[in-house]
C-alpha cells in the first residue's frame, strides 16, 4: 500500500478532491433547488430526484466540458506554438526529445513496437482522449440542459425542447462561453506566470534558479 500511494498519490488526491467537491455541489444544489421550489409554493424534491434532474447534470457537464476542451486544446496547441521562458512550452527552437520520431526500444508501449495504424493513433491518443471526453460532456450538457430548460418552460406554460433545439438557444452558449473563457484565461496565466514565477518542487515550475528566458521545467 505504501508503494502504491507513493506511485499514485497525485491522481488519488485529485480524484478524491473531485468527488468531495462534486458531493458538495450536489448537496448545496439540492438545497438551493429546494429553496426555489418552496418560494413557488412547491415541496422540495428528494435528493434522489435532484440527482437525476436536468439541473444537476447540466451544471456538472457544462464544467467538465470546459475543462476537457481546455486541456485538449492545450495539448494540441503546445505541439505547434511556443512561449519563450515558460515551463509549459517547448523552447522556441523545439525540443529534440519531444519532437523525435518514436523508436520501438525495450519497454516502449506496445503501439510503438507494433507501428502502423496503432502507432499513428497512439501518438495522438492524449489529445483524442481529452477531445472525446469534451464531446461526451458537450452532449450530456446539451441533453441535460434541454431537460432542465423544458421543465422550466412547462412550469411557465411553454413548450419543451429537444437537445438539438436547445443547442440553438442563447442560454446553452452563454453557459458554455462563460466556462470556456475562464479555462483559457487560467491556462494562459499559468503559461505566462511560469516565465517569471516559481514553485519549488513542482514539475509545473522551472527550477527556482533558472533564468527567465529558459523553458526548462
Amino acid at each position: 500500500m505504501g508503494r502504491f500511494w507513493k506511485d499514485n498519490s497525485l491522481s488519488i488526491v485529485l480524484l478524491a478532491l473531485f468527488l468531495a467537491f462534486w458531493v458538495g455541489q450536489a448537496l448545496t444544489g439540492w438545497r438551493q433547488a429546494g429553496e426555489e421550489r418552496r418560494e413557488h409554493g412547491a415541496p422540495a424534491e428528494p435528493l434522489s430526484e435532484y440527482l437525476a434532474s436536468g439541473d444537476f447534470w447540466e451544471a456538472s457537464a457544462e464544467n467538465w466540458e470546459s475543462e476537457f476542451l481546455q486541456m485538449a486544446a492545450f495539448v494540441l496547441l503546445t505541439v505547434f506554438l511556443k512561449q519563450k521562458g515558460s515551463p509549459e512550452s517547448k523552447p522556441p527552437d523545439g525540443d529534440p526529445d519531444l519532437d523525435r520520431d518514436p523508436s520501438p526500444r525495450p519497454g516502449a508501449p506496445w503501439p510503438v513496437r507494433r507501428g502502423g495504424v496503432a502507432l499513428r493513433v497512439y501518438q495522438r491518443s492524449l489529445f483524442l482522449a481529452l477531445f472525446g471526453l469534451f464531446l461526451v460532456s458537450f452532449a450530456v450538457h446539451a441533453a441535460a440542459g434541454a431537460r432542465a430548460y423544458s421543465e422550466e418552460a412547462l412550469r411557465h406554460g411553454g413548450a419543451p425542447v429537444g437537445a438539438l433545439a436547445y443547442l440553438g438557444t442563447s442560454r446553452f452558449w452563454f453557459e458554455s462561453f462563460q466556462n470556456w473563457q475562464s479555462e483559457f484565461l487560467s491556462v494562459g496565466m499559468l503559461v505566462l506566470l511560469g516565465v517569471w514565477l516559481r514553485q519549488r518542487g513542482s514539475p509545473e515550475s522551472k527550477p527556482v534558479d533558472a533564468p527567465h528566458a529558459e523553458n526548462e521545467a
